[in-house]
């Protein structure tokens, strides 16, 4: 990555990236923009207002993610559908020589096989980024969603 670039571009261009891979399906890539080492967590905006640690999906590593990934195209049966995110811009929140911490707004949208759209998932990422070398990579992703209304086919990640 060009080091001329600003931590927030670096950051908008990860967050392009990561919301690419998911809209185009390209989910066995999806896990590697995490940390062998990470979390990745949805919860509602209720749950992390009152401080509940439960969340809608949880995982503390990247080998969790690449099962959930398995899981969703050898297991799990479910309607044919897509997603297109839109995300707001980063804003930076922390900074330090090997770490970055950012919110970034986000909206998704489903759409079904019968073309069917609807507006799915809105919220912001909480994120801790390792970046420490020239590619960022997720130490942490909060999903916090702002309705506490799940849809059942909560399995794609957000």
């Amino acid at each position: 990555m060009n080091n001329t670039l600003s931590l927030r571009e670096r950051i908008a261009a990860f967050q392009a990236a990561y919301i690419r891979c998911i809209d185009t399906n390209q989910l066995e890539s999806w896990p590697e923009f995490f940390l062998p080492q990470c979390q990745y967590t949805v919860t509602t905006a209720d749950n992390q207002r009152d401080g509940l640690a439960a969340g809608l999906i949880w995982a503390n590593n990247r080998a969790m993610l690449q099962d959930r990934i398995s899981a969703l195209r050898n297991a799990n049966v479910y309607e044919r559908h897509s997603y297109r995110h839109l995300v707001g811009l980063p804003f930076i929140t922390g900074e330090q020589p090997a770490t970055a911490s950012c919110e970034t707004p986000f909206m998704v949208a489903r759409i079904m096989h019968d073309g069917h759209t609807d507006l799915y998932f809105t919220g912001v990422y909480h994120d801790e980024f390792d970046a420490s070398g020239d590619a960022l990579l997720l130490r942490s992703r909060v999903v916090v969603c702002d309705s506490s209304r799940v849809d059942t086919l909560l399995a794609v990640p957000l």
